[in-house]
């Protein structure tokens, strides 16, 4: 096992892997900006270094820094968290080239997961389902036409490096194709720096599902249940749930025995998540995300397992203690996630943090690194906190999330906190009916 461990990232998510070193006996390293030198990830880490100014460019993107940073603190191992570098092949590369280890799955496997269509391909060999489209990029306009008549209207158009929700256009007819087509490309190219697109049908009432998987490297996989990511805003998402309010065990089983054969076949290693849609009752997948998540606590509350230390673990080497039957999923888990956002216009809130209160009690979980007389910077994603509850039921949990919202106070800076307190007392989510496109409609009626 390794005695130290460096992660590169920050916020509560560079709090949650300290915490699980901490319990493993592991030594941390935090590397910072100069605009994060107060952050609780740093104050509580066994050693910081600083790595940079605060444009994440220039700090937690900043590769020879954070390898250098890894070097000089004698560090073994690099978690990357999420966001940053966590999908970054080349970086997955770098770490095992300068002889430390990457806590996640190999550069291969991430290079052909963050190809939208490179994925697509894969799975299809492996007999996952896939949304109906075409078969790889598109070249011309002419091509997308072909599909469209084959699929039908309406398509959606998406860039194959792409991600949140940038580069996808959706196409309701022919008139609609040509302008779908020539934004999806432009902004693919100024996000990703790559144009291609490809062509999927586009569904226009599912879920977003998604399935927790994790692989060691002496052949075994398993996953631990589905979690419900409908709940979204412009592709963000905003609540989560596990397990899915409209899935049973069978068609969870169903979905997991196929990834994880799947998965087997490829020679994944460590954690991973397939995301899908879910319509009529039947799942199409769409893509892969190699990194921990960010929902990645409804998952645990459910399965009683730390998939932090159940990475760290496989990344040195052990195998799984485990099989699939010994995965026992108990009651419901709901995660609101909190940001520092006003939550009618959602506009970026950072400023000083004057009062904090997390909730507790039983079946309540806060994954933050806010306190009291911290400054959220401006420069990062607007994530402060993770609010999540579990429950014998979905109704208990609803009951205990309604509690929870109600006690817990960030003072000095906008939240989505009362946009949350909204959506739990919402008829149609407490009995569980809604899609991807539900959150749109329902923030467009705020009062």
């Amino acid at each position: 096992m390794f005695s130290k461990i460096l992660i590169a990232n920050r916020g509560e998510i560079a709090l949650r892997v300290h915490r699980a070193c901490q319990e493993m006996g592991i030594r941390t390293v935090a590397v910072h900006s100069t605009a994060d030198a107060t952050a609780m990830h740093v104050r509580l880490a066994d050693e910081s270094v600083c790595i940079g100014p605060p444009a994440a460019r220039d700090s937690y993107l900043n590769v020879a820094a954070i390898l250098s940073a890894a070097t000089i603190t004698g560090a073994e191992a690099i978690h990357p968290g999420y966001g940053f570098l966590s999908e970054n092949a080349r970086f997955a590369e770098m770490v095992e080239a300068h002889g430390l280890t990457f806590i996640g799955p190999t550069a291969d496997h991430i290079r052909m997961m963050g190809d939208k269509i490179a994925a697509k391909t894969a799975m299809r060999s492996l007999g996952v389902p896939l949304v109906p489209g075409s078969d790889g990029a598109l070249v011309t306009l002419e091509e997308a036409r072909a599909v469209a008549d084959t699929v039908k209207y309406p398509v959606l158009i998406k860039a194959a490096a792409g991600g949140g929700g940038r580069g996808m256009k959706v196409a309701h007819s022919e008139d609609e194709l040509e302008e779908a087509w020539r934004v999806a490309r432009t902004e693919a190219k100024a996000a990703f720096g790559d144009d291609s697109v490809y062509l999927e049908k586009y569904l226009d009432r599912p879920r977003h599902i998604e399935l927790q998987v994790l692989a060691d490297n002496h052949g075994n996989v398993v996953h631990f249940g589905e979690r419900d990511c409908s709940l979204q805003r412009r592709h963000q998402k905003l609540l989560e749930e596990a397990g899915s309010p409209v899935l049973d065990a069978a068609a969870r089983d169903a979905l997991g025995a196929t990834v994880t054969a799947g998965l087997r076949k490829l020679g994944y290693r460590n954690a991973g998540t397939l995301e899908f849609l879910w319509q009529d009752d039947q799942f199409a997948f769409i893509e892969m995300n190699t990194r921990l998540q960010v929902e990645h606590p409804v998952t645990e509350m459910v399965c009683g397992i730390d998939l932090v230390k159940e990475q760290i673990r496989v990344a040195a080497g052990q195998a799984l203690g485990y099989a699939q039957q010994d995965i026992r999923f108990t009651g419901h888990a709901i995660e609101c996630r909190i940001t520092a956002e006003d939550p009618e216009t959602f506009a970026p809130s950072p400023g000083r943090v004057t009062q904090y209160h997390a909730p507790g009690g039983l079946g309540v979980r806060v994954d933050s690194a806010l306190y009291a007389g911290y400054t959220v910077p401006p420069h990062y994603d607007s994530l402060v906190a993770k609010l999540v509850v579990h429950a014998p039921n979905r109704a208990e949990a609803i009951g205990r999330l309604r509690r929870a919202l109600s006690e817990m106070v960030v003072a000095g800076i906008k939240t989505t906190l009362p946009l949350h307190q909204r959506v739990v007392e919402d008829p149609e989510f407490q009995a569980g009916d809604y899609t991807i496109h539900w959150l749109e409609r329902f923030v467009a009626r705020q009062p």
